[in-house]
Protein backbone atom coordinates (compact mmCIF):
# COMPACT_ATOMS: atom_id res chain seq x y z
CA UNK A 1 0.00 0.00 0.00
CA UNK A 2 1.18 3.51 -0.80
CA UNK A 3 -0.19 6.44 1.18
CA UNK A 4 1.11 8.79 -1.50
CA UNK A 5 -0.86 6.95 -4.19
CA UNK A 6 -4.07 6.96 -2.12
CA UNK A 7 -3.74 10.70 -1.47
CA UNK A 8 -3.19 11.24 -5.19
CA UNK A 9 -6.25 9.14 -6.09
CA UNK A 10 -8.43 11.12 -3.68
CA UNK A 11 -7.28 14.41 -5.27
CA UNK A 12 -8.41 13.43 -8.76
CA UNK A 13 -11.72 15.12 -9.59
CA UNK A 14 -14.32 14.65 -12.30
CA UNK A 15 -14.54 10.83 -12.33
CA UNK A 16 -17.73 8.83 -11.96
CA UNK A 17 -17.99 6.93 -8.65
CA UNK A 18 -17.38 3.47 -10.14
CA UNK A 19 -14.31 4.71 -12.04
CA UNK A 20 -13.00 6.39 -8.88
CA UNK A 21 -13.34 3.06 -7.01
CA UNK A 22 -11.11 1.37 -9.58
CA UNK A 23 -8.54 4.15 -9.25
CA UNK A 24 -8.60 3.87 -5.44
CA UNK A 25 -8.08 0.10 -5.54
CA UNK A 26 -5.18 0.48 -7.97
CA UNK A 27 -3.63 3.03 -5.64
CA UNK A 28 -4.15 0.57 -2.77
CA UNK A 29 -2.04 -2.00 -4.64
CA UNK A 30 0.70 0.52 -5.47
CA UNK A 31 4.14 -0.22 -3.96
CA UNK A 32 5.85 3.04 -3.03
CA UNK A 33 9.26 1.34 -2.91
CA UNK A 34 9.23 -0.21 -6.39
CA UNK A 35 6.61 1.99 -8.07
CA UNK A 36 4.85 -1.17 -9.25
CA UNK A 37 1.16 -1.99 -9.23
CA UNK A 38 0.56 -5.63 -10.16
CA UNK A 39 -2.90 -6.92 -9.12
CA UNK A 40 -4.45 -9.60 -11.30
CA UNK A 41 -7.64 -8.64 -13.12
CA UNK A 42 -9.64 -11.13 -11.07
CA UNK A 43 -8.28 -9.84 -7.76
CA UNK A 44 -8.85 -6.23 -8.76
CA UNK A 45 -12.43 -6.98 -9.91
CA UNK A 46 -13.19 -8.68 -6.59
CA UNK A 47 -11.81 -5.78 -4.57
CA UNK A 48 -13.86 -3.31 -6.64
CA UNK A 49 -17.01 -5.43 -6.34
CA UNK A 50 -17.61 -5.59 -10.10
CA UNK A 51 -17.26 -7.98 -13.01
CA UNK A 52 -14.14 -8.16 -15.17
CA UNK A 53 -15.89 -6.66 -18.22
CA UNK A 54 -17.04 -3.68 -16.14
CA UNK A 55 -13.57 -3.34 -14.65
CA UNK A 56 -11.92 -3.25 -18.08
CA UNK A 57 -14.40 -0.62 -19.28
CA UNK A 58 -13.60 1.64 -16.33
CA UNK A 59 -9.88 0.96 -16.78
CA UNK A 60 -10.16 2.20 -20.37
CA UNK A 61 -11.71 5.42 -19.05
CA UNK A 62 -8.77 5.91 -16.68
CA UNK A 63 -6.35 5.35 -19.56
CA UNK A 64 -8.15 7.86 -21.77
CA UNK A 65 -7.91 10.41 -18.95
CA UNK A 66 -4.15 9.85 -18.81
CA UNK A 67 -4.25 8.66 -15.20
CA UNK A 68 -3.23 5.04 -15.75
CA UNK A 69 -1.29 3.06 -18.35
CA UNK A 70 -1.58 -0.71 -18.66
CA UNK A 71 1.48 -2.77 -19.56
CA UNK A 72 0.94 -6.35 -20.74
CA UNK A 73 3.39 -8.93 -19.39
CA UNK A 74 4.31 -12.50 -20.19
CA UNK A 75 4.18 -15.32 -17.66
CA UNK A 76 7.69 -16.59 -18.49
CA UNK A 77 6.29 -19.62 -20.36
CA UNK A 78 5.16 -17.96 -23.56
CA UNK A 79 1.73 -17.11 -22.17
CA UNK A 80 0.25 -13.87 -20.92
CA UNK A 81 0.58 -12.87 -17.29
CA UNK A 82 -1.16 -10.28 -15.17
CA UNK A 83 -1.03 -6.69 -16.41
CA UNK A 84 1.14 -4.14 -14.67
CA UNK A 85 -0.44 -0.75 -14.06
CA UNK A 86 1.49 2.50 -14.16
CA UNK A 87 -0.08 5.27 -12.08
CA UNK A 88 0.76 8.78 -13.23
CA UNK A 89 1.10 10.20 -9.75
CA UNK A 90 2.26 13.56 -11.08
CA UNK A 91 -1.30 14.31 -12.24
CA UNK A 92 -3.04 15.73 -9.19
CA UNK A 93 -5.56 18.32 -10.36
CA UNK A 94 -7.98 16.08 -12.23
CA UNK A 95 -8.17 13.75 -15.24
CA UNK A 96 -7.62 16.58 -17.73
CA UNK A 97 -4.43 17.90 -16.09
CA UNK A 98 -1.18 17.56 -18.00
CA UNK A 99 1.70 15.68 -16.31
CA UNK A 100 4.58 17.67 -14.87
CA UNK A 101 8.19 17.14 -15.89
CA UNK A 102 11.46 17.47 -14.07
CA UNK A 103 11.38 14.50 -11.62
CA UNK A 104 14.91 13.52 -10.63
CA UNK A 105 16.22 10.11 -11.69
CA UNK A 106 16.54 7.22 -9.23
CA UNK A 107 18.39 3.94 -9.45
CA UNK A 108 16.75 1.06 -11.28
CA UNK A 109 14.85 -1.53 -9.24
CA UNK A 110 14.18 -5.17 -10.13
CA UNK A 111 11.13 -6.84 -8.61
CA UNK A 112 9.35 -10.18 -8.82
CA UNK A 113 5.89 -10.01 -10.38
CA UNK A 114 2.85 -12.09 -9.53
CA UNK A 115 3.48 -14.61 -12.29
CA UNK A 116 7.12 -15.28 -11.44
CA UNK A 117 8.78 -13.22 -14.19
CA UNK A 118 11.30 -10.51 -13.39
CA UNK A 119 10.43 -7.01 -14.61
CA UNK A 120 13.06 -4.26 -14.57
CA UNK A 121 11.94 -0.74 -13.73
CA UNK A 122 13.54 2.68 -13.45
CA UNK A 123 12.21 6.11 -12.62
CA UNK A 124 12.57 8.99 -15.02
CA UNK A 125 10.97 10.72 -18.00
CA UNK A 126 9.21 8.51 -20.52
CA UNK A 127 9.39 9.14 -24.33
CA UNK A 128 5.95 10.73 -24.11
CA UNK A 129 7.37 13.24 -21.56
CA UNK A 130 5.29 11.71 -18.78
CA UNK A 131 7.01 10.92 -15.53
CA UNK A 132 6.60 7.73 -13.55
CA UNK A 133 7.62 4.10 -14.04
CA UNK A 134 9.24 3.56 -17.44
CA UNK A 135 9.36 -0.17 -18.32
CA UNK A 136 12.47 -1.61 -19.98
CA UNK A 137 11.63 -3.79 -22.98
CA UNK A 138 12.40 -7.46 -22.46
CA UNK A 139 10.91 -10.83 -23.38
CA UNK A 140 8.29 -10.61 -20.64
CA UNK A 141 7.10 -7.03 -21.15
CA UNK A 142 5.37 -5.22 -23.97
CA UNK A 143 3.89 -1.75 -23.82
CA UNK A 144 0.31 -1.41 -24.93
CA UNK A 145 -0.18 1.59 -27.25
CA UNK A 146 -2.06 4.48 -25.71
CA UNK A 147 -5.28 5.00 -27.63
CA UNK A 148 -6.36 8.55 -28.14
CA UNK A 149 -10.06 9.04 -27.39
CA UNK A 150 -12.11 10.04 -30.43
CA UNK A 151 -13.21 13.64 -30.55
CA UNK A 152 -16.82 14.52 -29.94
CA UNK A 153 -17.00 15.89 -33.46
CA UNK A 154 -15.95 12.55 -34.99
CA UNK A 155 -18.35 10.65 -32.74
CA UNK A 156 -21.20 12.95 -33.74
CA UNK A 157 -20.40 12.47 -37.42
CA UNK A 158 -20.35 8.69 -36.99
CA UNK A 159 -23.68 8.77 -35.15
CA UNK A 160 -25.23 10.89 -37.88
CA UNK A 161 -24.04 8.54 -40.63
CA UNK A 162 -25.31 5.49 -38.74
CA UNK A 163 -28.69 7.14 -38.20
CA UNK A 164 -28.96 7.89 -41.91
CA UNK A 165 -28.23 4.26 -42.81
CA UNK A 166 -30.76 2.92 -40.31
CA UNK A 167 -33.39 5.36 -41.55
CA UNK A 168 -33.32 3.61 -44.95
CA UNK A 169 -34.40 0.30 -43.38
CA UNK A 170 -38.10 -0.59 -43.87
CA UNK A 171 -39.79 1.21 -40.95
CA UNK A 172 -42.21 -1.64 -40.21
CA UNK A 173 -39.24 -3.93 -39.43
CA UNK A 174 -37.21 -1.66 -37.18
CA UNK A 175 -36.26 -3.13 -33.81
CA UNK A 176 -33.43 -2.68 -31.31
CA UNK A 177 -32.19 0.70 -32.49
CA UNK A 178 -29.18 0.78 -30.15
CA UNK A 179 -27.97 -2.62 -31.35
CA UNK A 180 -28.44 -1.61 -34.99
CA UNK A 181 -26.49 1.63 -34.61
CA UNK A 182 -23.67 -0.15 -32.77
CA UNK A 183 -23.33 -2.78 -35.53
CA UNK A 184 -23.44 -0.10 -38.25
CA UNK A 185 -20.66 1.93 -36.61
CA UNK A 186 -18.69 -1.27 -36.08
CA UNK A 187 -18.92 -2.02 -39.82
CA UNK A 188 -17.77 1.49 -40.73
CA UNK A 189 -14.81 1.17 -38.35
CA UNK A 190 -13.85 -1.98 -40.28
CA UNK A 191 -13.56 0.16 -43.42
CA UNK A 192 -16.98 -0.31 -45.05
CA UNK A 193 -17.90 3.02 -46.64
CA UNK A 194 -21.08 4.68 -45.38
CA UNK A 195 -22.43 5.00 -48.92
CA UNK A 196 -21.99 1.27 -49.55
CA UNK A 197 -23.85 0.33 -46.37
CA UNK A 198 -26.61 2.77 -47.28
CA UNK A 199 -26.88 1.25 -50.76
CA UNK A 200 -27.01 -2.23 -49.22
CA UNK A 201 -29.91 -1.28 -46.94
CA UNK A 202 -31.78 0.36 -49.81
CA UNK A 203 -31.23 -2.69 -52.01
CA UNK A 204 -32.63 -4.98 -49.30
CA UNK A 205 -35.60 -2.67 -48.75
CA UNK A 206 -36.39 -2.65 -52.47
CA UNK A 207 -35.85 -6.37 -52.96
CA UNK A 208 -37.96 -7.38 -49.96
CA UNK A 209 -40.85 -5.00 -50.64
CA UNK A 210 -44.14 -6.87 -50.44
CA UNK A 211 -42.71 -9.81 -48.50
CA UNK A 212 -44.97 -11.38 -45.91
CA UNK A 213 -44.05 -10.87 -42.26
CA UNK A 214 -42.76 -14.43 -41.98
CA UNK A 215 -40.13 -13.80 -44.67
CA UNK A 216 -38.73 -10.47 -43.54
CA UNK A 217 -35.85 -9.83 -41.17
CA UNK A 218 -36.03 -7.33 -38.33
CA UNK A 219 -33.29 -4.71 -38.33
CA UNK A 220 -31.46 -5.87 -35.19
CA UNK A 221 -31.07 -9.40 -36.59
CA UNK A 222 -30.21 -8.09 -40.06
CA UNK A 223 -27.31 -5.96 -38.84
CA UNK A 224 -26.27 -8.38 -36.09
CA UNK A 225 -25.91 -11.24 -38.62
CA UNK A 226 -24.16 -8.87 -41.07
CA UNK A 227 -26.58 -9.61 -43.90
CA UNK A 228 -25.47 -6.38 -45.51
CA UNK A 229 -22.24 -8.13 -46.48
CA UNK A 230 -23.83 -9.97 -49.44
CA UNK A 231 -25.23 -6.70 -50.82
CA UNK A 232 -21.91 -4.87 -50.40
CA UNK A 233 -20.06 -7.69 -52.17
CA UNK A 234 -22.63 -7.64 -54.98
CA UNK A 235 -22.14 -3.87 -55.33
CA UNK A 236 -18.37 -4.37 -55.59
CA UNK A 237 -18.84 -6.98 -58.32
CA UNK A 238 -21.17 -4.66 -60.23
CA UNK A 239 -18.67 -1.80 -59.99
CA UNK A 240 -15.90 -4.05 -61.31
CA UNK A 241 -18.07 -5.16 -64.24
CA UNK A 242 -19.01 -1.55 -65.01
CA UNK A 243 -15.37 -0.47 -64.90
CA UNK A 244 -14.33 -3.34 -67.19
CA UNK A 245 -17.13 -2.56 -69.64
CA UNK A 246 -16.22 1.13 -69.64
CA UNK A 247 -12.56 0.30 -70.24
CA UNK A 248 -13.51 -1.87 -73.23
CA UNK A 249 -15.69 0.92 -74.63
CA UNK A 250 -12.90 3.48 -74.22
CA UNK A 251 -10.52 1.14 -76.02
CA UNK A 252 -12.96 0.95 -78.93
CA UNK A 253 -13.30 4.75 -79.06
CA UNK A 254 -9.52 5.10 -79.00
CA UNK A 255 -9.31 2.82 -82.04
CA UNK A 256 -11.81 5.01 -83.90
CA UNK A 257 -9.75 8.08 -83.12
CA UNK A 258 -6.40 6.55 -84.07
CA UNK A 259 -7.92 5.41 -87.39
CA UNK A 260 -9.74 8.75 -87.92
CA UNK A 261 -12.91 6.72 -88.43
CA UNK A 262 -16.09 8.49 -89.57
CA UNK A 263 -17.65 7.07 -86.39
CA UNK A 264 -15.65 9.65 -84.40
CA UNK A 265 -18.54 12.08 -84.88
CA UNK A 266 -20.46 10.07 -82.27
CA UNK A 267 -17.80 10.64 -79.59
CA UNK A 268 -18.85 13.25 -77.03
CA UNK A 269 -16.63 15.87 -75.40
CA UNK A 270 -16.98 14.07 -72.06
CA UNK A 271 -15.68 10.88 -73.62
CA UNK A 272 -12.79 12.78 -75.22
CA UNK A 273 -11.83 14.14 -71.78
CA UNK A 274 -11.97 10.63 -70.28
CA UNK A 275 -9.83 9.22 -73.12
CA UNK A 276 -7.20 11.90 -72.63
CA UNK A 277 -7.16 11.30 -68.87
CA UNK A 278 -6.66 7.57 -69.42
CA UNK A 279 -3.84 8.35 -71.92
CA UNK A 280 -5.36 6.05 -74.52
CA UNK A 281 -5.04 8.86 -77.11
CA UNK A 282 -3.02 12.05 -77.51
CA UNK A 283 -4.03 15.62 -78.21
CA UNK A 284 -2.58 15.27 -81.70
CA UNK A 285 -4.76 12.22 -82.45
CA UNK A 286 -7.83 14.05 -81.14
CA UNK A 287 -7.18 16.96 -83.47
CA UNK A 288 -6.38 14.66 -86.42
CA UNK A 289 -9.76 12.94 -85.94
CA UNK A 290 -11.50 16.31 -86.12
CA UNK A 291 -12.47 16.36 -82.45
CA UNK A 292 -10.09 19.11 -81.34
CA UNK A 293 -10.72 22.88 -81.28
Amino acid sequence: MSGMALIWASSVKGLKPAVKIVLFQLANFHNKETGQCNPSAQRLAEECGMGRATLFRHMTTLEKCGLVTRHARGDGNGGRGANQYELHLDINHGPTSRPKVGVSDLNGVVSQNETGGNVSKKWGKSPSRKTGVVPNRDTNLTIEPVKEPPTRKCEAAGDEEAEKILAAYPPDRLRGKAVCLARIKEAMKEGIAQEYLLQAVKAYATGSAGFTRSKVCFSDNWFQSRRWRAYVEKQAEDREKTAASQADHHTLLACWISDSSPLCKHITSTQVTALLASKLVTEAQIQAAGLGP
